[in-house]
């Protein structure tokens, strides 16, 4: 057989065949004297091996081990661990299959993007329109806080937040806060309203909120809550000189009342 005709009897492409020769999978026969390879049976077996093998979900390295013991103990050693490969592979897709009815189902699908259900429930009872622009700010920033959280510290974040949204009052208050943040966009920062705006943000956390979150041990000179402090800084740049005045003031605030 010609090459391609052993590649139309596998269901393979000739391109395939010859990146098995360049890898050492499959044997190369020696040219005629026509200058043509001529492939046999044994060649044809040995591709269609490769074929199921790699079709279970083998890389290629692995079907090198595989093939390297015909007695097939390596193989039946390689299908093992692929099996358990995918179980794993399983058990995430029905996990974010899960995740993603939620948010089909309305669960966690807010305009910052997917959030955990938690989150997003924590979302709706201190959303309301029309908003301050400064509430859908702090929003964007609490959904990245808990996408690169480690898990014992978004379960703090939560924890936070949910003990601030069940304080009576508390959509009122934070709203209220916003929007004395929004109005010190072209303000002064020595402007009394800066103070008054970190007072009224301060206000807005219970003392349940604080529990946990290890204010107490911040540095505001060097880092920030997760030991970063250029993200502290940039974090702070993203608002107008004012406002990141007032939001520092707000932290400070909120250090001296955690120790």
């Amino acid at each position: 057989m010609r090459i391609g005709e052993l590649a139309a009897t596998v269901g393979v492409t000739t391109r395939t065949v010859r990146h098995y020769h360049h890898l050492g999978l499959l044997p190369e026969p020696e040219r005629r004297s026509n200058g043509y390879r001529d492939y046999g049976l044994r060649h044809a077996v040995m591709l269609a091996r490769i074929k199921r093998l790699t079709e279970l979900g083998l890389g290629l390295a692995e079907v090198r081990d595989a093939l390297a013991d015909d007695a097939g103990r390596d193989l039946a050693e390689v299908l093992a661990e692929l099996d358990d490969d995918l179980a794993r592979q399983e058990a995430a897709i029905r996990e974010r299959r899960l995740r993603l009815r939620a948010l089909l189902d309305g669960s966690g699908l807010t305009a910052e993007g997917p959030v955990s259900p938690e989150l997003a429930a924590i979302f709706g009872e201190l959303t309301r329109n029309p908003e301050p622009a400064m509430a859908a700010k702090d929003r964007e920033m609490i959904a990245f806080l808990e996408t690169v959280a480690a898990p014992e510290d978004r379960e703090q974040l939560l924890s936070a937040l949910r003990a601030t949204a069940d304080v009576p009052g508390a959509l009122e208050r934070t709203h209220e806060a916003y929007a004395q943040l929004d109005a010190l966009v072209d303000v002064d920062p020595a402007d009394p309203r800066v103070e008054q705006a970190a007072r009224a943000l301060v206000d807005c956390l219970p003392d349940e909120a604080l529990e946990g979150m290890g204010l107490g041990q911040l540095d505001l000179e060097g880092t920030d809550m997760t030991g970063n402090g250029s993200f502290f800084r940039a974090f702070l740049d993203d608002f107008a000189p004012a406002q990141a005045a007032a939001v520092r003031r707000t932290i400070e605030l909120l250090v001296e009342r955690a120790r």
